[in-house]
């Protein structure tokens, strides 16, 4: 395993966001949704797609809080242009499980 400097975390700006839609995204080439999230005032609404469409549903999704890193630059998914990774982690069968807090934070709070 490659070891980074804290300057190197320090930075990725992962935020936590709170989903506010989330669609089938049959455009994609891996079955995933189009997601909006709101990371507050500072930062607002991004868009995303995420490939997590084993364990969730789009109902599932709307009002939760994820975690997602900001500030990589924007990068075109077919048609969508996506604006942040929504980060999780692969279970024993290989689907996404989100990285989620376990209590409400304030939209844009930064990880630490």
């Amino acid at each position: 395993m490659e070891t980074i400097t804290w300057d190197d975390f320090s930075r990725v700006e992962l935020r936590v966001g709170r989903v506010i839609a989330a669609e089938a995204f049959p455009q994609a080439r891996k079955p995933a949704y189009k997601l909006q999230v709101d990371f507050g005032p500072d930062i607002g609404v991004k868009r995303s797609s995420a490939q997590i469409t084993q364990r969730y549903t789009p109902r599932d999704l709307v009002g939760r809080l994820v975690v997602a890193v900001v500030n990589f630059p924007a990068k075109q998914i077919g048609p969508l242009m996506s604006e942040c990774l929504v980060t999780g982690f692969h279970d024993a069968d290989g689907h996404v499980a989100l990285c989620v807090p376990d209590a409400e934070v304030p939209l844009g709070t930064r990880l630490l």
